[in-house]
C-alpha cells in the first residue's frame, strides 16, 4: 500500500470522526457534565469496542473478496447501496441539541471509573452500523497486489481506530468550546453534515465502480 493511499485514508477517517454523530455527541456531552478523565475513559471504552468490529469485518471481508468475483460484486454493491443511506441521513440530519436543551438540567448519576469505560465499550459493540461502515469502507483502499488483504484491512483498521482516538480526545479536551458550537452554530452542523453527504456520495460511487 502506498503511502498516498494511506494518507487519503486516513485524513478521510479523521473527516469522519469529526461529523456529527453518536460517538463524537457521546464522548462531548459526558465530558461537559463529568470533566476530562470520563471522557477519556468513554474514549478508551469506545475504541476498544471497535477491535470488535474490526475482527469481524477483517475476516468477512477477507474471506468474500478471497471467495468468488459473485461475491464481490454482491459485496460492493450493498457497501455502495449503505454509503448512499448514510449519504441521505446526513442530508436529512438537523442541528444537534446540547444537554442543556433536551431537558438535562443536571448531571446524571455518577458512575465508577470502569463503569464508564464499559459503557463505551457497550456503545460500539452494540451499533451494527459500525461494522456495515468498515464493510463498505474499508475494501476500497485494499490492494490484492500488495499483499495479503488480511494483512491490509488490519492496518487499515488501525489507522480508522487511531484517528476516531485522535479526534475524540480533542473532543475530551475542548469539551467546553465545542459545547458552545453546538449551541450557536446551526448552520456550521448543517454545512458540514452537507460535505459528509457528499464524501459518502463520492465513495459509493467510486466503490461501485470497482474492480476486482
Amino acid at each position: 500500500m502506498t503511502p498516498e493511499t494511506l494518507f487519503v485514508y486516513f485524513g478521510l477517517c479523521v473527516l469522519l470522526a469529526i461529523s456529527p454523530g453518536p460517538d463524537n455527541i457521546f464522548v462531548l456531552l459526558q465530558s461537559a457534565l463529568h470533566g476530562y478523565r470520563t471522557g477519556f475513559l468513554i474514549v478508551l471504552g469506545l475504541c476498544t469496542g471497535l477491535l470488535f468490529h474490526t475482527f469481524i469485518v477483517t475476516v468477512g471481508i477477507a474471506g468474500l473478496i478471497a471467495a468468488s468475483d459473485t461475491a464481490f460484486t454482491i459485496l460492493k454493491l450493498l457497501g455502495a447501496a449503505y454509503l448512499l443511506y448514510l449519504a441521505w441521513g446526513a442530508l436529512r440530519a438537523g442541528p444537534v441539541k446540547a444537554a442543556g436543551e433536551e431537558g438535562l438540567t443536571t448531571a446524571p448519576p455518577a458512575l465508577s471509573r470502569g463503569q464508564f469505560y464499559r459503557r463505551g465499550i457497550l456503545m460500539s459493540m452494540s451499533n451494527p452500523k459500525v461494522s456495515l461502515f468498515f464493510l463498505a469502507f474499508l475494501p476500497q483502499f485494499t490492494n490484492p497486489a500488495a499483499g495479503a488483504i488480511k494483512v491490509q484491512l488490519i492496518l487499515l483498521s488501525a489507522l480508522f481506530i487511531l484517528s476516531a482516538f485522535l479526534v475524540f480526545c480533542g473532543i475530551v479536551v475542548f469539551s467546553g468550546y465545542f459545547g458552545q458550537l453546538l449551541k450557536k452554530s446551526d448552520r456550521a452542523q448543517i454545512i458540514l453534515n452537507r460535505f459528509t453527504a457528499l464524501v459518502f456520495v463520492g465513495l459509493a460511487a467510486r466503490l461501485a465502480f470497482s474492480t476486482k
